[in-house]
């Protein structure tokens, strides 16, 4: 019934946490996020967006950002924009462009860095291992699988 039915979700679809939901732990993602609950701990993405009831307290390391809720930790990004609502407590790196909104509160040092380009954890993450690496795995038990918990 259920089970007959499959259905592929692409990487770069957006994923959504909502008002309702609080999440406190590591996030890797190699698409999109808009935060609009809470979130207590590092966010790596390739595009994120902390809306008006948005907080993140943690680190953010992404290609492009949009702020516009609360932001408590260092923000590393090519793009940043910081909107009117937007709150920021911490550090802000980034490679290319930051846009401030009139309104916007910042309390923490911004620094251009050389790089446009992001080093995003989460590109490496959701890489396929190949064969050799596989074989490494399964021979050594003291190496735990991530993807077979998952």
């Amino acid at each position: 019934m259920f089970g007959d039915k499959k259905i592929k979700i692409k990487d770069s679809e957006r994923s959504l946490i909502s008002e309702t939901v609080s999440i406190e732990g590591t996030i890797n993602s190699s698409g999109a996020i808009d935060v609009a609950g809470l979130v207590k701990g590092p966010v790596y993405s390739k595009e994120l967006i902390i809306r008006d009831t948005g907080s993140i307290t943690g680190s953010i390391e992404a290609d492009d950002v949009e702020i516009h809720g609360h932001l408590d930790g260092k923000v590393s990004a090519t793009n940043i924009v910081i909107g009117a609502t937007g709150t920021v407590k911490g550090d802000i790196e980034f490679g290319n462009n930051l846009r401030t909104e009139n309104g916007a509160d910042i309390d923490g040092y911004i620094k251009k860095t050389n790089s446009s380009k992001s080093k995003l954890p989460g590109e490496f993450l959701f890489k396929k291992k190949d064969k050799k690496e596989a074989s490494e795995t399964e021979e050594r038990p003291d190496v735990v699988n991530k993807e077979a918990i998952a």
